[in-house]
């Protein structure tokens, strides 16, 4: 048995300032066959990771073929995308004959020219390999779910965690799906209902923690192979966005409707009731030194690099400072110029240093002020989950009572060694802000007294129906109050 395997992925925020090219792929995860480390996997790269560990002791051979990945941004470079899209259908096509794909996808890139991009790469994948091949895919939930992918693939699989940690686990139920297809032990069928709508779901939060832990009780029985919920990522301009469930069942396609149907009815009851409450800087900040244990966490949503922000909007940081907040820390701040500056000054040097409110109107102005560099950190990293994700040469400083990470690769607040890394601990802190939508809560929540989320002027609008789309088929709720679900699409 042979097994082929590649990555391809990035979450596009085509509204983003910051467009994505092939250099932002090498930056982040561009590994070439063999090439993939052996200790963790890396974005979208799980797959990948558990056939190689599985595939002697389970009798099939795995064929890595390359994996690219790049932090969200901006659309894809149409040229680099080709070049990636047909090294790897280049790859496929010398490793034939294949029994069955692992392709680690994210569901929401977009390249110049392909609003779709897993869709052509699977379309095209198919072509090559024909209709018995079995095809299996890991997605992000934050993707678009469109029928064209649906609709080549054999089995896809989401992850069912926001924050992402369980990405490994989920491509472990990919492979195990392909596995007893190929032998013959199951025949997975695929249904999709379409809610119609664009909505964020924190499975740290009720009501989807207690959805999530449902859907995880309901696979492996009565005929449910696995069920996935695609939360949409609402800053992709594309026609298919929003919400939808896809749920596979072992040969009972009315199975498989009918449980996608009343999961889909669940979410549409929800609508409007799954995000937590979002503060502003002032009112949020209050709230946060008001409380009477520490550490209190506030997050940034609206600037979260991970959503495609620079990560460089100063609202927060001024009020901080002007306030003359005391015990607080501020990460990360993406400012490579102003990196680069403190290395060259040293640690303890006292300098006046410009720094964030760099890339956009939405980054806010820059602080100016007289700052005390007090650490500095080559080549660090920051967990998420099982991964290691890269966050390049930091700095931090001091500004009166507030300590701030500066950071020379663009990335989200993930783990706690964003602020470790440069001799910040952020449990003795007062008040932590992180640049994060949901993904700070694996290594935050559990340290955090108070959770507080704050809406600042950064470029990632928290009611969608302030976003201007162009390509979204409508209706759609929130941009239309009235919009009914679709229902089953597939």
């Amino acid at each position: 048995m042979r097994l082929f395997t590649a990555t391809l992925a990035t979450e596009t925020n085509t509204f983003s300032p910051l467009p994505t090219s092939l250099d932002n792929y090498k930056e982040s995860v561009f590994f070439r066959p063999g090439e993939h480390p052996t200790d963790a996997p890396r974005m979208c790269t799980a797959p990948l990771f558990v056939g190689r560990a599985r595939a002697k002791a389970e009798g099939f051979e795995l064929i890595e073929g390359s994996c690219f990945a790049a932090s969200p941004a901006g659309t894809t470079n149409r040229a680099d995308y080709e070049l990636m899209r047909d090294e790897i259908l280049d790859q496929l096509k010398k490793a034939m004959p294949v029994d069955g794909l692992l392709l680690g996808l994210h569901g929401a890139m977009v390249a110049h020219g392909y609003d779709d991009v897993e869709g052509d790469l699977l379309l095209k994948a198919r072509a090559i390999v024909g209709p018995n091949c079995v095809i299996g895919v890991e997605l992000d939930p934050h993707c678009h779910l469109t029928m064209k992918r649906v609709s080549q693939a054999d089995i896809i699989v989401l992850y069912k965690e926001f924050p992402h940690t369980d990405v490994v686990e989920r491509a472990e139920d990919v492979l195990d799906l392909v596995l007893k297809t190929l032998r013959g032990q199951i025949k997975p069928v695929m249904s999709v209902y379409d809610c119609r709508q664009i909505q964020s779901y924190p499975t740290t939060l009720q009501p989807m923690r207690s959805l999530v832990d449902r859907i995880m009780a309901m696979e492996g029985k009565d005929g449910i192979l696995s069920v996935s919920i695609a939360h949409c990522f609402p800053y992709g301009d594309v026609a298919e966005i929003g919400t939808r469930v896809l749920v596979i069942a072992d040969g009972d396609k009315k199975k498989a409707d009918a449980l996608a149907t009343k999961l889909g009815d669940e979410l549409v009851s929800l609508r409007g009731k799954t995000t937590p409450t979002y503060f502003n800087v002032k009112a949020g900040v209050g709230e946060g030194v008001a409380f009477n244990d520490l550490p209190v966490v506030i997050a940034d949503p609206a600037d979260n690099a991970g959503g495609g922000a620079p990560s460089d909007n100063t609202d927060i940081l001024k009020h901080l400072i002007e306030t003359r907040i005391e015990d607080a820390c501020i990460g990360p701040i993406w400012d490579p110029i102003a990196v680069r500056i403190c290395f060259d000054a040293g640690l303890g040097a006292k300098i006046h240093l410009r720094f964030g409110g760099k890339i956009a109107v939405t980054s806010g102005q820059p602080v100016d002020a007289e700052v005390e560099v007090i650490g500095l950190k080559r080549n660090a990293w920051q967990r998420f989950g099982p991964t290691q994700v890269p966050v390049g040469d930091c700095a931090a400083v001091r500004v009166g009572g507030v300590d701030v990470v500066l950071i020379a690769n663009r990335t989200q607040a993930t783990g706690l060694e964003l602020f470790r890394n440069v001799g910040i601990e952020p449990t003795e802190k007062k008040i932590v802000v992180v640049k994060s939508t949901n993904h700070f809560m694996a290594a935050y929540g559990p340290i955090a007294k108070k959770v507080i989320y704050v809406d600042s002027s950064g470029p990632l609008k928290r009611d969608p129906a302030r976003i201007p789309y162009t390509k979204v088929e409508r209706p759609i709720w929130p941009l239309d109050a009235d919009a009914k679900p679709r229902g089953l699409i597939f």
